[in-house]
């Protein structure tokens, strides 16, 4: 039997006459990755269930049976299921909030405060003040849903602007703004920090990346024209003040 574990056989394989015995695969391991890949969608009761069969796979109970046996199991045993829980707690976690978001949806004034301000802390929110009479806005919005399908766990906004600013001027348009923890990590406001009419959604990925929203798969920016330095300083200087003004204004309640 060239499968038999004896001494005549291993000198065979030594001499490649025989072939090298197939590694006998951990059972324990084959069941910790057949769970992580079925645990997805389960309920609690059937998830304890399957983290009972893990640490003890040679007991063949149903559910009822295993919570009748539960006093039975030692404390290595609840570490060990104690730990696979929290870690798959927190996988579905992650899993629910990437089905919640994944799309550009619209808000309006009444709904900042809770919808960006007020998110959760370890969400990242990205909103858009746009006028649909603005041909980058529409262009904007347009990447942003892509962007937002692409990044799921991300919170992709757009609000028309007058439902948020009063008498907002149309120069500061797009006004693209990032939150975390409630506040402006990052602002991209009006055509030349947004990108020009030209703007590619790899370059809008890239800016966004570039504050920490989103995790991109770019090696590098995207951008190849030059800007012009000396111009954007001299908009930067003159609109910076009135700029900065408007953008934290956005952070307050609606004003009607």
């Amino acid at each position: 039997d060239p499968n038999e574990d004896t001494e005549w056989n291993d000198i065979l394989r030594h001499f490649g006459i025989l072939s090298p015995k197939e590694k006998v695969k951990d059972e324990t391991e084959e069941m910790v990755l057949r769970l992580q890949k079925e645990a997805e969608g389960k309920t609690e009761d059937e998830l304890t269930f399957c983290l009972l069969c893990l640490v003890k796979p040679y007991e063949r109970m149903n559910l009822e049976e295993l919570k009748e046996g539960e006093d039975d199991f030692d404390e290595a045993d609840r570490k060990a299921i104690q730990m696979y829980r929290q870690q798959r707690m927190q996988e579905w976690k992650c899993l629910q909030r990437r089905r919640k978001y994944g799309e550009l949806r619209e808000i309006c004034g009444e709904q900042y405060v809770k919808e960006v301000t007020n998110a959760p802390e370890d969400v990242w929110v990205i909103i858009h003040l746009y006028r649909a009479s603005i041909p980058l806005c529409l262009l904007v919005n347009n990447h942003l849903s892509l962007l937002a399908r692409k990044f799921p766990e991300v919170k992709f906004l757009k609000a028309i602007v007058n439902s948020c600013i009063q008498d907002y001027h149309d120069r500061y348009l797009p006004t693209i703004l990032v939150y975390k923890t409630g506040e402006i990590k990052g602002r991209f406001i009006g055509v030349a920090e947004c990108g020009g009419m030209y703007l590619k959604v790899e370059e809008l990925e890239w800016k966004l990346a570039e504050v920490g929203a989103v995790e991109t798969d770019l090696e590098e920016n995207p951008k190849k024209d030059i800007v012009n330095t000396t111009t954007l300083s001299a908009w930067n200087i003159s609109s910076r003040e009135d700029t900065t003004t408007k953008s934290r204004d956005v952070m307050k309640p609606h004003i009607t």
